[in-house]
């Protein structure tokens, strides 16, 4: 029998508990994945304390990406079979040692990305492609600043935005999250909160106005990042996690700058087969060696509470594991 962070009511991490979990045979069209390694997001806590923009249904398993090993293969599933390295998502289902899987939804980890590495990847940086060179559509030498760039997706637009030819300025608030935004490729870093931060990124851009944001984080650093921007800027909305922004409509037509929202889900949804090869390209491009995601710290299933805990607090420099096996 396999174990689950589970509960029966939304609450603090501190309210789940690690419960005997079976997840049953696959069924047609499904696999059973035995799972390695899984992300902890500030959106999965967030999620499992039921204060998320949807409810999943109850019990629930918190986390919505992760990568492991497939154990079993249900009728009609050809392109998978046991021993296959995947990754694997979902709203919910992924703070467990195994559980079933629409195979469709399944791809292959690049054989040199580890269990860890691919856990954390597949959201964060086909978000970060989607956002870039769709929704935005940047041109080689437009400058980039990201926002939160230490952060899961933050930190993969960093990647992703020098991969596209792009100057990068990021903006993280200490220095060992500045040290991790410089490591994946930043070409300049400004301090997020400072007093002077608007001049700082001035200056980090020759005194030019930047071309396009990447927003992962909200609530008052919106405005001022969203005045930077030059003409035909793109401010790209990929999330909120210091709340929810209020902009006057006036500065997107004085600027003549868009404000973007980024939902992939919705692509996926609206435009599959896009979706679908993008999502074959980023992690054709991770297993060229080109992308890479930043680990802050791995905690063993055991201590998921204290794994949640540092992903909701948003104090650390890269990503969190949970270590499932």
């Amino acid at each position: 029998m396999t174990l689950a962070v589970m509960a029966h009511q939304f609450g603090p991490p501190e309210s789940y508990a690690l419960k005997h979990f079976d997840p049953g045979a696959p069924g047609e069209g499904e696999v059973r994945v035995a799972i390695r390694a899984a992300g902890v997001s500030y959106v999965d806590v967030l999620t499992a304390m039921g204060q998320y923009q949807f409810k999943p249904t109850l019990p629930y398993i918190p986390g919505s990406e992760a990568a492991g090993v497939v154990e079993a293969v249900g009728p009609g599933v050809s392109h998978l079979a046991e021993g296959d390295r995947v990754f694997c998502g979902g709203m919910g289902g992924l703070f467990a040692q195994s559980n079933l899987f629409r195979a469709t939804g399944l791809a292959q980890i690049p054989e040199a990305m580890s269990f860890e590495s691919a856990a954390v990847f597949a959201v964060n940086y086909q978000t970060a492609y989607y956002a870039l060179a769709d929704r935005a559509r940047v041109r080689p030498g437009e400058t980039l600043l990201v926002l939160g760039a230490a952060g899961g997706t933050g930190f993969a637009a960093v990647q992703v935005g020098r991969h596209l030819g792009l100057h990068v300025i990021a903006s993280a608030s200490t220095p060992d999250k500045q040290a991790v935004a410089r490591a994946g490729g930043a070409d300049a870093v400004v301090t997020s909160g400072a007093p002077d931060w608007r001049e700082q990124v001035v200056a980090a851009n020759d005194g030019k106005p930047v071309d396009v944001v990447f927003d992962p984080v909200g609530g008052e650093a919106t405005e001022p990042a969203f005045r930077g921007l030059g003409y035909d800027g793109r401010h790209l909305v990929i999330g909120f996690t210091a709340g929810i922004a209020a902009l006057r409509t006036n500065l997107p037509l004085l600027k003549s700058a868009s404000l973007v929202g980024v939902q992939m889900r919705d692509h996926a949804l609206k435009r599959p087969a896009e979706a679908a090869a993008m999502r074959r390209k980023v992690i054709e491009l991770a297993g060229d060696g080109l992308f890479s995601p930043a680990i802050a710290a791995r905690y063993p299933i055991a201590d998921y509470a204290a794994a949640m805990n540092a992903a909701f607090s948003g104090k650390a420099a890269g990503r969190i594991v949970l270590l499932t096996a």
